[in-house]
């Protein structure tokens, strides 16, 4: 004869193992909402620019380098220290925007929760 208290153990028990079947399902659903909104970002490029354009830089949001362009003005051989500088404002305005395109997609898949690695 079982008791109500072995009972309503049991009851737990099965009603945990839904809630943990449930949880895997949300697992699962939110790793491919995560995969998609990475492949994503692997195809959004951002632009970042110094010099009012004169040295603009394109990079993907996973932070791949696509494309430096430099205008003829902005070119001066007496002066590359310069040039240096408006390249290195440019990726890291576009590294930047890269970020910031990043957080906000990869929020919208967490719930605006931070998970730690992921951003």
């Amino acid at each position: 004869m079982r008791t109500s208290a072995y009972v309503k153990l049991e009851h737990l028990k099965v009603r945990l193992q839904m809630n943990q079947a449930q949880l895997m399902a949300q697992v699962k659903k939110m790793q491919a909402e995560m995969n998609k909104a990475q492949e994503e970002l692997a195809a959004t490029v951002v632009t970042g620019s110094a010099a009012g354009g004169s040295v603009t830089v394109d990079v993907t949001c996973d932070q791949t380098l696509k494309r430096v362009k430099i205008a003829k003005d902005a070119v001066d051989p007496e002066d590359v220290e310069t040039l240096e500088d408006l390249v290195m404002v440019a990726v890291n305005d576009a590294l930047r925007k890269a970020n910031e395109a990043s957080q906000k997609r990869m929020a919208s898949v967490t719930g605006g929760v931070r998970v730690p690695g992921l951003m």
